[in-house]
């Protein structure tokens, strides 16, 4: 295994990780829309994911840093062929951020209200425009001959990328939902719970299907292991949530993620942008890395940086696992105020 393979599995570790870790994010932020039936439920929702969700893009940076020193022509070639889709997902993940952060700044229903679509619609874009985004990877692309993309931005939305990105919309979701079970208390609890099961059930039917056709378009033994990994752990993660073991839930939705992640980058290798109009133009591990001197000086710096990464992470999840409930929060409903769950993201 050279070095140039090394990383392509580190790059593949960063987009599940980010995957696993965002996207309860995102599904916690259509939930405000879906779940909440009024503002003091969405804040005990947004405060679920309120210490730790600009952590979790921490993972996203580090993947997208990483795709670009260590393979360039990779990383030219895919935000130039995405660059409207990207930039919209930056769009979002900007005014995510700023709409959790304002929300709270003033008291007007019509102020929190419209901070509140914001979060929503931030949250659903990038869910749906990542599916799109590596459905088309794994799909192929019209890459020509100087590893360029040559197609336009309507090539992108073709069916089996738009299946992706309701794939990944709807997996999202029942991950939010099922976090959102582990980490509330009362009555949006159990309303979770029941969302979960129901959600997850045509998540089911939707992954099996683009798996499928993945398999059958381009897949190989390794990544049909993944593939079933991916399903049997989401149909055990919607019986887990059914029996109220929302923890199993949580780590088998996770799970599914990781696998169908795994799915993607096992479908690809050693490629990494199929070429569409001839397989001898598409990039590869090989032709679009660096040199082996700074895969080398890279592969020590991540080797020191990501166990503190991961430790700092693992931390805050530790501090902040204990549930909220609209009795946590001031003006809720239930009896209490400051109990010793209360995050601190209600500063957000």
């Amino acid at each position: 295994m050279q070095l140039h393979d090394i990383w392509f599995v580190i790059i593949a570790v960063l987009w599940t990780g980010y995957f696993f870790l965002e996207g309860f994010d995102f599904g916690i932020g259509v939930l405000t829309k879906v779940l909440a039936r009024d503002r003091t439920e969405r804040r005990v929702l947004i405060n679920t994911i309120g210490p730790v969700w600009d952590g979790n893009e921490v993972w996203l940076i580090s993947a997208a840093g990483a795709t670009f020193a260590a393979f360039p022509d990779w990383y030219a070639s895919l935000f130039s062929g995405f660059y409207l889709p990207l930039l919209l997902i930056l769009v979002c993940l900007i005014v995510r951020g700023v709409a959790f952060e304002y929300r709270s700044k003033r008291a007007e229903e019509r102020w929190q209200r419209n901070w509140e679509h914001a979060i929503f619609w931030s949250s659903l874009l990038p869910a749906v425009v990542w599916g799109i985004v590596f459905a088309n990877l794994v799909h192929g692309m019209r890459i020509d001959a100087h590893g360029d993309y040559a197609g336009n931005l309507g090539d992108l939305f073709n069916q089996y990328a738009l299946l992706g990105g309701a794939v990944t919309l709807l997996l999202f979701t029942f991950h939010g939902a099922v976090f959102a079970a582990l980490k509330t208390v009362g009555d949006i609890r159990a309303r979770a719970r029941r969302l979960a099961t129901g959600l997850g059930s045509v998540t089911a039917v939707l992954v099996v299907g683009f798996l499928a056709w993945t398999q059958i378009d381009s897949g190989d033994a390794e990544s049909l292991f993944a593939a079933t990994g991916a399903v049997a752990a989401l149909v055990l993660a919607v019986a887990a949530n059914a029996r109220g073991r929302e923890g199993w839930s949580f780590a088998l939705s996770g799970l599914t993620i990781v696998g169908v992640v795994t799915m993607f980058f096992l479908t690809l290798f050693p490629d990494v942008m199929p070429s569409s109009l001839d397989p001898r133009w598409s990039l590869t591990v090989s032709n679009a890395s660096s040199a082996p001197y700074t895969l080398t000086i890279m592969t020590w710096c991540a080797g020191f940086a990501t166990p503190l990464v991961m430790l700092y992470q693992g931390w805050t999840y530790w501090v902040f696992r204990k549930r909220i409930g609209t009795q946590h929060i001031p003006g809720g409903s239930g009896s209490g105020g400051s109990g010793s769950a209360v995050h601190a993201a209600d500063a957000h």
